[in-house]
């Protein structure tokens, strides 16, 4: 197939440097425009970008000119790693010109006409689309995907929704590179824990109960499970790692918990989208296991890893979840989203 031509609004950044490398060789997507602020349009990525990033930059972006962040001559499709101060409204401009916005930004991922997507959860989300447009009067349309700590937990939970999700209660131990470049002060996050992390818990409770709601027509109604979360940074590069506490109603064995953890799949696994791992969920037996250093970037950091199951004194079961944050958490689960639109007829 010919490849869909694609853009990137904030490429420059840590997020945009992600997307850029998540892009390189990708079979559907070929990148042909990047956007940035207007002190770096004009220039040369490779002059505008100071590469953060393991190795080098990719030579096929190092002379796109970048641009300011305006519709005009940009592809239909771009990938947003725009910062939420000024993403609302570049986001809200491209979509009413034409423009297919897959966002990582957080500004309208809880509007309630906008698809909040993990593909291989809440495909059906995508509904929404025609009631934005029609709502919005917009042309094209806004697509986002979760906090990156919220995939990770909607992940681990999503196998679980069979049997009844009535509460959850979940403390993170979140990667420093979450916090984007430079993030958080070595004086601070060195041999230590940051029990704080701005707006992080609210988004994870709302986000979850969001992504594993029902579709009703013309919008999504909740979980109406009861979801409370702590949130830490840790010194710890890649990989929010959580444990977490869940009661089901149904009171499955430990035995149908493991197996629903096994069995997931998804329409991206059906459908074989080139981002989607074989297995979205792998639990691990190891006592030790998952850890970030060791497990975040297996499955090219798109799976989710799930370890040390075990009976719960107050509620019914915990365990441990794993997620790299950078990757399924933030450009990873854009290019999903994007895949997955694409395999809907939207990018026709």
């Amino acid at each position: 197939m010919q490849k869909i031509e694609v853009g990137i609004l904030g490429a420059t950044g840590m997020v945009g440097q992600h997307f850029v490398r998540f892009l390189q060789n990708h079979p559907w997507f070929e990148l042909k425009w990047v956007g940035a602020s207007d002190r770096s349009a004009g220039k040369k990525y490779r002059e505008a970008t100071s590469w953060r990033l393991d190795g080098v930059m990719p030579e096929e972006v190092a002379d796109l000119t970048v641009q300011e962040c305006k519709p005009d001559h940009a592809p239909r499709l771009v990938f947003s790693a725009m910062d939420a101060s000024v993403a609302t409204e570049i986001e809200r401009a491209f979509a009413e010109a034409g423009h297919i916005v897959v966002s990582n930004s957080k500004n309208h991922r809880m509007e309630t006409d906008v698809p909040l997507l993990v593909p291989e959860i809440n495909p059906d989300h995508l509904q929404l689309i025609p009631h934005q447009q029609r709502l919005r009067g917009w042309k094209g349309q806004i697509v986002t995907n979760p906090n990156c700590s919220t995939v990770v937990l909607t992940m681990a939970l999503a196998p679980l929704k069979r049997f009844g999700i009535s509460k959850v209660v979940v403390t993170t131990m979140q990667a420093i590179s979450g916090a984007g470049y430079p993030g958080v002060a070595s004086m601070d996050i060195n041999a230590n824990v940051i029990p704080f992390i701005g707006g992080e818990e609210e988004k994870m409770q709302q986000e979850t109960q969001k992504i594993l709601g029902e579709f009703r027509g013309d919008h999504v109604e909740p979980l109406a499970a009861a979801v409370s979360a702590h949130c830490n940074r840790v010194p710890v590069v890649d990989g929010h790692t959580m444990t977490v506490s869940v009661e089901l109603s149904s009171k499955p064995s430990e035995q149908e918990v493991i197996a629903a953890f096994r069995e997931f799949r998804g329409v991206p696994q059906e459908r074989g989208l080139p981002s989607a791992p074989a297995a979205p969920v792998i639990y691990m037996e190891d006592r030790d296991r998952p850890q970030p250093r060791r497990d975040a970037c297996r499955d090219r950091g798109m799976a989710a890893f799930i370890g040390r199951l075990r009976p719960c004194p107050v509620f019914d079961y915990k365990f441990v979840a794993l997620g790299h944050n950078t990757i399924r958490g933030a450009a990873g689960a854009a290019v999903l989203n994007a895949e997955l639109l694409s395999s809907e007829g939207f990018l026709d």
